[in-house]
């Protein structure tokens, strides 16, 4: 009988996760994914589907739908599978819901799951545990500043969804002090690539692009982000996972800082609409102005660097959504975001 490293990965269904079971279940073949996801209205199996129709890979991965928030059937999950390896994905993430929806959800993902997990780590044990965070708990830089954020520095989150990752990595550092949990977190800048769901900036201004709908700019439009290809991030977690030293928090950047403002003229260059498209809106409250990662100590203690350049990657990404509308399709039962009388599959031309 074959022997696996189980690894336990929650939020499996959703963007960043279905690349990160990819990732591992090809890198690794001593590998077995469980992936555990609630399936909320960004956790979408199709994501996975190339895996779950491979059956070499296939054999190797268990989706299981469960709430990191239900302590007795992660407890359950514990139990049956053993896991040697937990990666906390498992997220409520779009800054705009915690706003305009509410703190609740937030907080029973974010910090309450995150102290479920963490009670199960330390009640049943596993070898190591990553818990990926954000860059946004650290809260903001100034335009005109070149400091970047690093392992010290202080948390200052402003919004409740940064606030409730806050809370989770507190959670997971006191864990690791005071009862020696293999725990390592991680924080990293803003991800973009295949699959993410279309509430994002890269995916939503396509889709809105795409149907000469105006691409909405909170504000002056001006706010940085260091992006991040989600590839270089998933590759980021397995050097966490495998050589990250328990108690230690690393961060995943990538040199690509770019303006809101000048990520839409880019994706409409690119699909050859006009500027015009763009429009400004009322600022959102505690908008963060700048982000930027400082990823020595990963490049020193995990022999990480990005890989992927970002205007390549951005066209890769485009070029994906161009080319796979039934994926879109189903999103749009879901979403208000794309409209369904607007033919959005008639020839595209990628710049």
């Amino acid at each position: 009988m074959e022997k696996y490293k189980t690894v336990l990965v929650t939020g499996g269904a959703g963007f960043i996760g279905s690349h990160l079971i990819r990732y591992l279940l090809e890198k690794h073949p001593d590998f077995k994914a469980i992936n555990i996801d609630k399936l909320t209205y960004s956790g979408n199996q199709d994501n996975l589907k190339d895996i779950t129709s491979n059956s070499k890979l296939s054999k190797r991965h268990i989706f299981v739908r469960a709430d990191i928030a239900n302590k007795s059937k992660i407890e359950s999950i514990f139990k049956k599978y053993n896991p040697d390896y937990l990666i906390n994905l498992a997220a409520e993430t779009h800054v705009d819901r915690s706003i305009h929806i509410g703190a609740k959800e937030f907080i029973d993902t974010n910090v309450y799951g995150t102290f479920v997990l963490l009670e199960a780590i330390k009640k049943f044990g596993v070898e190591r545990a990553v818990f990926v965070s954000t860059d946004e708990v650290y809260g903001s830089l100034g335009l005109g500043s070149k400091s970047k954020f690093t392992e010290l520095t202080q948390y200052q989150p402003n919004v409740p969804y940064s606030a409730t990752k806050a809370g989770g990595d507190l959670l997971c550092r006191a864990y690791h002090f005071t009862w020696h949990l293999p725990i390592v977190v991680t924080h990293c800048s803003n991800n973009y690539g295949p699959y993410q769901y279309p509430e994002k900036l890269v995916p939503f201004f396509t889709l809105r692009a795409l149907q000469d709908q105006p691409l909405p700019l909170y504000g002056d439009g001006k706010n940085i982000r260091d992006w991040i290809y989600v590839l270089d991030h998933v590759g980021g977690i397995e050097a966490a996972l495998l050589n990250g030293k328990p108690g230690q928090v690393y961060n995943f950047g990538a040199d690509e800082e770019h303006t809101n403002i000048d990520i839409a003229k880019i994706i409409l260059d690119m699909l050859g609409k006009p500027h015009s498209l763009l429009t400004f809106v009322k600022d959102r409250p505690g908008h963060d102005r700048r982000y930027a990662i400082d990823y020595k100590k990963a490049t020193k203690e995990l022999g990480w660097k990005p890989k992927y350049k970002f205007r390549p990657m951005l066209a890769k990404t485009v070029r994906w959504y161009l080319d796979n509308k039934n994926w879109i399709k189903k999103i749009q039962k879901k979403t208000g975001i794309i409209n369904p009388h607007i033919d959005l599959w008639k020839p595209h031309k990628l710049n």
